[in-house]
C-alpha cells in the first residue's frame, strides 16, 4: 500500500496540543499516569513511558526526553511558545515539568516538585493561560498545584477547562435523562460559582473558546 510509513514504536494514536500545529502520542505502558502510580505503591516494577510529537506535514517524530524505568509521562501542554511536558520519577519521588528547546530535540527542567505535595496523581495535568499544573481527585477536590496553591470542592461530573486571570472555567455534564453540558466559571482562588452558560466549550486550533449552544 502506498501510505507515508512511520516507524512510531507502538503508538498509533495522536493528538492535538491546543494553539499549536503540533501533536503528541504516548505508549501508556502501564496505563495512564494514576494507574502507574497505583501499581508502584502495590510494588509492581513499572515500565518507562514514551512520548512522542509530530508536526504535521512532516513525516517525523520527536522525542524531547527518552524516560528512564520509573518514570511517566502525562498530558504535555503549549503556553507562550513552548512545549511543556509533564514526567513524574516515580523512585526518585519528583514531579518535574519540563521546557522543550525550540528545535523540539531536547528538554530541560523548567521545575521539580516534591511528588507529596499531591495526594496521588489522579487527574494531574498540566493546562495553559498560564502554565499551571493542577490535580482534581476522586473526593471532587480541585486543586492547583504550581505555580500558586489553593483547593476547593466541585460538583460531581464537572472538570477544570482553563483559567482566563482570576477566572477558572470548568465543563460539567447531565444525563436529566438527555445529556447535556453546561460552563461553570468560578472564581480564583477561592472556586465560588460566578456564572452558569448551557453550552459545550470547545478549543478551536489558534486557542480560542467557542461555546455551542
Amino acid at each position: 500500500m502506498d501510505y507515508q510509513r512511520i516507524d512510531a514504536g507502538g503508538i498509533g494514536c495522536l493528538t492535538r496540543m491546543d494553539g499549536t500545529d503540533w501533536q503528541w502520542g504516548s505508549d501508556y505502558t502501564s496505563g495512564d499516569l494514576y494507574e502507574a502510580e497505583e501499581l508502584f505503591r502495590d510494588g509492581h516494577p513499572i515500565r518507562k513511558s514514551r512520548l512522542v510529537f509530530l508536526r504535521w506535514p512532516e513525516p517525523r517524530l520527536y522525542e524531547p526526553i527518552r524516560a528512564k524505568d520509573g518514570q511517566y509521562f502525562g498530558t504535555p501542554c503549549f503556553w507562550a511558545g513552548s512545549v511543556y511536558i509533564l514526567l513524574v520519577d516515580f523512585p526518585q519521588k519528583e514531579i518535574r515539568i519540563y521546557r522543550c528547546a525550540a528545535d523540539m530535540e531536547s528538554a530541560e527542567v523548567h521545575v521539580c516538585l516534591p511528588l507529596d505535595a499531591v495526594p496521588d496523581c489522579y487527574n494531574l495535568m498540566l493546562h495553559a493561560a498560564p502554565l499551571t499544573l493542577t490535580r482534581q481527585g476522586h473526593e471532587n477536590t480541585f486543586q492547583v498545584v504550581w505555580p500558586e496553591q489553593c483547593s476547593f470542592p466541585i460538583e460531581n461530573t464537572e472538570s477544570f477547562d482553563s483559567r482566563e486571570g482570576d477566572r477558572l472555567v470548568f465543563s460539567k455534564w447531565y444525563e436529566d435523562p438527555d445529556y447535556r453540558e453546561e460552563v461553570v466559571v468560578r472564581k480564583y482562588p477561592t472556586g465560588e460559582v460566578l456564572e452558569r452558560a448551557d453550552g459545550t466549550l470547545m478549543t478551536m486550533p489558534d486557542g480560542q473558546k467557542w461555546l455551542f449552544v
